[in-house]
């Protein structure tokens, strides 16, 4: 995701995050009820309560550490992950396979991962024989981990829908000596280093925080707001959901959280336009809205041109383009923590390589949160995604 200028993000209070997350609960959440605020398990704290230098809270969100693995480890860097050329000459003449099962491949943050997993593989001669989307259904991930496994891959990496729903399925390729490799989300009752190899997250909790001081610096610290949460068991969009509201009820004693509504999708967009235009028409005095992740996003985008309120401040998670051309052209989106989903691929991967080669992996690793706002949006895509922002966004931050 190319390196940003700490410097240069400071200046524009868009500071890296130092790590992490993962782990899930065990019950699923009906659609439109708020799913438990989890107790903070952070090894670096959140700015003091009562902070209302929103701009000083985002440069201090550099380096620390907010949560911990699904089993309470310590976050490792992804720079500690690494092979020697010894090590990748050995992987290289195992001609190994690799399926990549996703949860869900209609967004940027799923291509991206995808991306880097196989630009890593390549690196190492894994030949990649299957990429599949579950569309956020847990009963077609489990068919989708089934017919992977027919064509017997000696590495799966995967996300899992729902963490009770596919935990037979992940098990049955364990005990197949399939090498498996998470990211952001564990099935229960597995274990690392015996189920699996390790996890890879990003700092979901560090995201939220991000999101919620670039809302309250938008709004000058006071004002009225929504969330639009995800009503389902998947641990880093609880995690989003908690640091965002914590952040917000902890430091912002002015601005007022006066609605939030749960999304179950697979229409997130949809589901979220009819979420955010609910609270729009209730709340005639709304002044900003957080949506879980950017294709919510877009539907709380749509809500709020129709609604006529251009004044409203939207935040959310992932960046998105079209998410981020909303922020480039100075619209509703105002700022949003961003992760490095092509980084957490390639160390994926690495980690894969770690299973074969019978390495000790770390059972956790996380990599740093990225807040972004239109002034830096250009350098922060090619810091997610590798690549030079697309003409559309190029444009669109002129």
């Amino acid at each position: 995701m190319g390196t940003t200028k700490i410097g240069k993000l400071a200046a524009l209070c868009g500071l890296t995050v130092s790590i992490v997350l993962s782990g899930c609960g065990d019950t699923a959440t009906p659609a439109g009820t708020a799913p438990a605020v989890a107790p903070t398990t952070a090894a670096g704290q959140p700015p003091a309560a009562g902070a209302t230098d929103s701009a000083q809270a985002l440069a201090g969100l550099a380096s620390k550490v907010y949560s911990t693995g699904p089993y309470g480890e310590t976050p490792a860097a992804a720079t500690d992950i690494t092979l020697t050329d010894a090590e990748i000459t050995k992987v290289k003449g195992m001609n190994a396979t690799a399926a990549i099962v996703m949860h869900y491949a209609g967004n940027d943050w799923s291509v991206a991962q995808v991306d880097g997993l196989k630009s890593e593989f390549t690196n190492l001669g894994i030949n990649v024989i299957a990429v599949t989307d579950a569309n956020f259904e847990p009963n077609k991930q489990v068919s989708n981990i089934e017919t992977v496994l027919a064509k017997k891959p000696n590495i799966i990496v995967s996300i899992p829908t729902d963490p009770v729903a596919t935990a037979d399925a992940y098990k049955k390729a364990a005990a197949a000596g399939v090498k498996l490799v998470f990211m952001d989300n564990v099935p229960k009752d597995m274990k690392p280093g015996t189920d699996y190899v390790s996890v890879v997250s990003a700092d979901n909790y560090g995201n939220g925080v991000a999101a919620a001081h670039i809302m309250a610096l938008k709004l000058g610290g006071k004002g009225k707001i929504g969330i639009v949460f995800h009503a389902a068991d998947f641990f880093v969009t609880k995690q989003r959901y908690t640091a965002f509201k914590k952040t917000i009820q902890d430091n912002y004693k002015d601005i007022q959280i006066v609605e939030e509504q749960g999304i179950a999708g697979p229409d997130f967009a949809g589901d979220a336009n009819k979420v955010a235009s609910a609270m729009l028409t209730k709340h005639a005095d709304l002044n900003g809205i957080w949506a879980v992740w950017d294709v919510p996003a877009e539907g709380v985008i749509s809500a709020v041109r129709t609604s006529g309120n251009a004044n409203v401040i939207v935040t959310t998670c992932d960046l998105g383009l079209n998410v981020a051309i909303e922020m480039a052209k100075n619209g509703s989106v105002k700022g949003l923590g961003a992760q490095r989903p092509f980084d957490q691929g390639t160390t994926e991967a690495k980690l894969a390589a770690y299973g074969l080669l019978g390495k000790q992996a770390p059972p956790y690793v996380a990599l740093n949160a990225l807040p972004v706002q239109k002034e830096n949006v250009l350098e922060a895509w090619k810091t997610v995604y590798h690549h030079d922002p697309p003409a559309t966004l190029a444009a669109a931050a002129k």
